[in-house]
Protein backbone atom coordinates (compact mmCIF):
# COMPACT_ATOMS: atom_id res chain seq x y z
CA UNK A 1 0.00 0.00 0.00
CA UNK A 2 1.30 3.43 -0.98
CA UNK A 3 0.88 6.50 1.22
CA UNK A 4 1.75 10.19 1.02
CA UNK A 5 2.79 12.21 4.05
CA UNK A 6 3.28 15.97 4.16
CA UNK A 7 4.96 17.66 7.09
CA UNK A 8 6.54 20.98 8.05
CA UNK A 9 9.54 21.67 10.24
CA UNK A 10 11.99 24.42 11.06
CA UNK A 11 15.69 24.08 10.32
CA UNK A 12 18.02 24.23 13.30
CA UNK A 13 20.82 25.26 10.91
CA UNK A 14 19.85 27.28 7.84
CA UNK A 15 23.26 27.44 6.19
CA UNK A 16 23.33 26.20 2.59
CA UNK A 17 25.70 23.34 3.48
CA UNK A 18 23.29 22.05 6.13
CA UNK A 19 20.37 22.11 3.68
CA UNK A 20 22.45 20.29 1.06
CA UNK A 21 23.41 17.69 3.68
CA UNK A 22 19.75 17.02 4.46
CA UNK A 23 18.96 16.77 0.75
CA UNK A 24 21.89 14.42 0.08
CA UNK A 25 20.98 12.17 2.99
CA UNK A 26 17.34 12.07 1.85
CA UNK A 27 18.25 11.14 -1.71
CA UNK A 28 20.51 8.30 -0.62
CA UNK A 29 18.11 6.86 1.93
CA UNK A 30 14.98 7.33 -0.14
CA UNK A 31 16.28 5.56 -3.19
CA UNK A 32 17.16 2.51 -1.12
CA UNK A 33 13.72 2.50 0.55
CA UNK A 34 11.59 3.20 -2.53
CA UNK A 35 10.59 6.64 -1.24
CA UNK A 36 9.96 9.61 -3.53
CA UNK A 37 9.02 13.20 -2.81
CA UNK A 38 9.91 16.85 -2.75
CA UNK A 39 11.46 19.20 -0.23
CA UNK A 40 10.49 22.85 -0.20
CA UNK A 41 12.75 25.21 1.74
CA UNK A 42 12.63 28.90 2.51
CA UNK A 43 13.16 31.24 5.42
CA UNK A 44 14.28 28.47 7.73
CA UNK A 45 11.14 26.41 7.07
CA UNK A 46 10.90 22.98 5.44
CA UNK A 47 7.84 21.48 3.88
CA UNK A 48 8.30 17.97 2.59
CA UNK A 49 6.04 15.49 0.84
CA UNK A 50 7.16 11.86 0.93
CA UNK A 51 5.55 8.88 -0.80
CA UNK A 52 6.14 5.17 -0.56
CA UNK A 53 5.14 2.07 1.34
CA UNK A 54 3.28 2.69 4.59
CA UNK A 55 5.97 1.21 6.85
CA UNK A 56 8.84 2.96 5.05
CA UNK A 57 7.07 6.33 5.31
CA UNK A 58 6.18 5.76 8.96
CA UNK A 59 9.79 4.86 9.77
CA UNK A 60 11.14 7.87 7.89
CA UNK A 61 8.74 10.28 9.58
CA UNK A 62 9.80 8.94 12.98
CA UNK A 63 13.44 9.50 12.02
CA UNK A 64 12.69 13.07 10.93
CA UNK A 65 10.93 13.79 14.22
CA UNK A 66 14.07 12.70 16.11
CA UNK A 67 16.54 14.40 13.72
CA UNK A 68 18.32 17.28 15.51
CA UNK A 69 18.42 19.21 12.21
CA UNK A 70 14.62 19.64 12.46
CA UNK A 71 12.45 21.24 15.13
CA UNK A 72 8.74 22.00 15.39
CA UNK A 73 7.88 19.00 13.19
CA UNK A 74 4.15 19.05 12.35
CA UNK A 75 2.13 16.56 10.31
CA UNK A 76 0.12 18.49 7.70
CA UNK A 77 -1.44 15.73 5.62
CA UNK A 78 -1.47 11.93 5.35
CA UNK A 79 -3.34 9.76 2.88
CA UNK A 80 -3.38 6.40 1.16
CA UNK A 81 -2.69 6.86 -2.55
CA UNK A 82 -3.24 4.84 -5.70
CA UNK A 83 -0.20 6.28 -7.46
CA UNK A 84 2.74 8.53 -6.71
CA UNK A 85 2.53 12.22 -7.54
CA UNK A 86 6.23 12.90 -6.96
CA UNK A 87 7.60 9.68 -8.42
CA UNK A 88 10.18 11.41 -10.59
CA UNK A 89 12.24 12.52 -7.60
CA UNK A 90 14.05 10.57 -4.89
CA UNK A 91 13.95 14.06 -3.39
CA UNK A 92 13.23 17.07 -5.58
CA UNK A 93 14.08 20.49 -4.19
CA UNK A 94 12.27 23.81 -4.33
CA UNK A 95 14.18 26.86 -3.12
CA UNK A 96 11.41 29.31 -2.27
CA UNK A 97 13.89 32.16 -2.79
CA UNK A 98 13.74 31.37 -6.52
CA UNK A 99 9.96 31.09 -6.76
CA UNK A 100 7.86 33.97 -8.06
CA UNK A 101 6.25 35.64 -5.04
CA UNK A 102 2.85 35.55 -6.76
CA UNK A 103 2.83 31.75 -6.45
CA UNK A 104 3.32 31.92 -2.68
CA UNK A 105 0.84 34.73 -2.07
CA UNK A 106 -1.79 32.74 -3.95
CA UNK A 107 -1.79 30.19 -1.10
CA UNK A 108 -1.14 32.27 2.02
CA UNK A 109 -1.46 35.66 3.64
CA UNK A 110 2.09 36.68 2.77
CA UNK A 111 4.55 35.73 0.05
CA UNK A 112 6.56 33.41 2.30
CA UNK A 113 6.60 29.69 2.94
CA UNK A 114 4.56 29.21 6.11
CA UNK A 115 2.78 25.85 6.13
CA UNK A 116 2.08 26.33 9.85
CA UNK A 117 -0.66 28.86 9.05
CA UNK A 118 -2.51 27.02 6.28
CA UNK A 119 -4.20 23.67 5.95
CA UNK A 120 -2.56 20.55 4.61
CA UNK A 121 -4.89 20.76 1.62
CA UNK A 122 -3.61 24.26 0.82
CA UNK A 123 -0.01 23.10 1.23
CA UNK A 124 -0.63 20.24 -1.22
CA UNK A 125 -2.14 22.72 -3.68
CA UNK A 126 1.03 24.81 -3.41
CA UNK A 127 3.13 21.71 -4.18
CA UNK A 128 0.98 21.04 -7.25
CA UNK A 129 1.52 24.63 -8.41
CA UNK A 130 5.27 24.33 -7.89
CA UNK A 131 5.26 21.21 -10.06
CA UNK A 132 3.16 22.90 -12.74
CA UNK A 133 5.51 25.89 -12.88
CA UNK A 134 8.62 23.68 -13.08
CA UNK A 135 9.98 25.05 -9.81
CA UNK A 136 11.25 21.64 -8.67
CA UNK A 137 14.91 20.82 -9.34
CA UNK A 138 17.01 17.80 -8.59
CA UNK A 139 15.30 15.31 -10.88
CA UNK A 140 17.06 12.19 -9.56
Amino acid sequence: MLVRLLYASRATDSHAAAIQDILGTARQHNQAQGITGILVYGGGVFMQAIEGGRQAISDLYGTIQRDPRHKDVVLLHYEEIVERRFGAWTMGLVDVGRVNASVLIKYSERAVLDPYTVSGKVSMALLEELMATASIVGHT
